[in-house]
């Protein structure tokens, strides 16, 4: 009886997703190395936060290095306590800009979970304290339709998770891939001012030119 060769298409495919697996577990190694050596940071004294996305950071980062450089840069080198309220352009465009604002703590019930298609976050908290809720694009369900104008939609969501953000934390969420919220109250009868620095980094966001 005669051995049935076997299919050449199917070892095909065994071979091709193994190399892909190995490829991917290479550059998640890779990834992390350079991640975990923080020399993305520029000597930025502040505690990246768990929730960061590190491959969507890396391909972010890779795609526009220098957006990112200059925006750590930024945080690294500028005296965040001395800057007033309001929106800061940097080296002239709107690639990186800066949003300060101060803001009183609120429950979380009485906030919306947004999400941005064209400019990632930086989230420095400058004085006081506050939660940030984070979760996945893909459980969030619409509460007010995106405006391109403003480059923000208000969702609710489901999967939430929240962090306690500080003068000691930096948080980075991504365009199409994180529902967040700040400013929340940290424990019940909080009242103080949230004065906050956030960098927008301009991305590019898969299935968009």
């Amino acid at each position: 009886m005669k051995t049935k060769p076997f299919p050449v298409c199917i070892l095909f495919c065994l071979i091709t997703s193994f190399l892909a697996n190995l490829t991917f577990g290479q550059t998640t190694k890779t990834n992390d190395k350079w991640y975990n050596s923080r020399v993305w940071l520029h000597g930025i004294k502040r505690t990246p936060s768990a929730s960061i996305n590190k491959t969507e950071f890396s391909r972010q980062y890779k795609a526009n290095k220098v957006w990112w450089d200059s925006a750590f840069a930024y945080i690294a080198h500028t005296d965040l306590t001395a800057l007033k309220p309001g929106r800061y352009n940097l080296y002239g465009n709107e690639d990186v800009y800066v949003n300060v604002t101060e803001t009183t703590p609120k429950n979380k019930d009485d906030v919306l979970f947004e999400v941005h298609q064209q400019y990632a976050d930086i989230h420095c908290v400058v004085s006081g304290e506050e939660m940030i809720g984070i979760a996945p694009f893909a459980t969030a369900a619409v509460k007010k339709e995106y405006d391109p104008a403003k480059d923000i939609g208000f969702y609710t969501v489901s999967k939430e998770k929240f962090y306690l953000s500080n003068v000691h934390t930096l948080f980075i969420m991504f365009p199409g891939k994180d529902a967040h919220c700040g400013g929340v109250k940290v424990k019940e009868g909080d009242s103080g001012v949230i004065r906050k620095v956030v960098v927008k980094v301009r991305c590019k966001v898969e299935g968009r030119k």
